[in-house]
């Protein structure tokens, strides 16, 4: 049973683009491994900026000066 977390921050995460990414992932995994697409579980979490750290520093941080 394949497993697959992703993490995104949500700005821009609609419900709309979130199954989108669960139906790609569990196509791929179909198509490239031959996993079968009912065992194939997919877990999206969404991270805050101030909750994600790039290079020492969070991501609203960096998006505030435009990094």
């Amino acid at each position: 049973m394949p497993f697959v977390n992703i993490r995104i921050t949500p700005d821009g995460a609609t419900a709309e683009k979130k199954a989108e990414l669960i139906r790609g992932v569990t196509e791929l995994l179909r198509d490239v491994l031959g996993k079968n697409p009912a065992t194939t579980v997919v877990i999206i979490d969404e991270v805050e900026t101030d909750n994600w750290g790039i290079g020492g520093e969070t991501v609203s941080a960096r998006r505030g000066r435009g990094a």
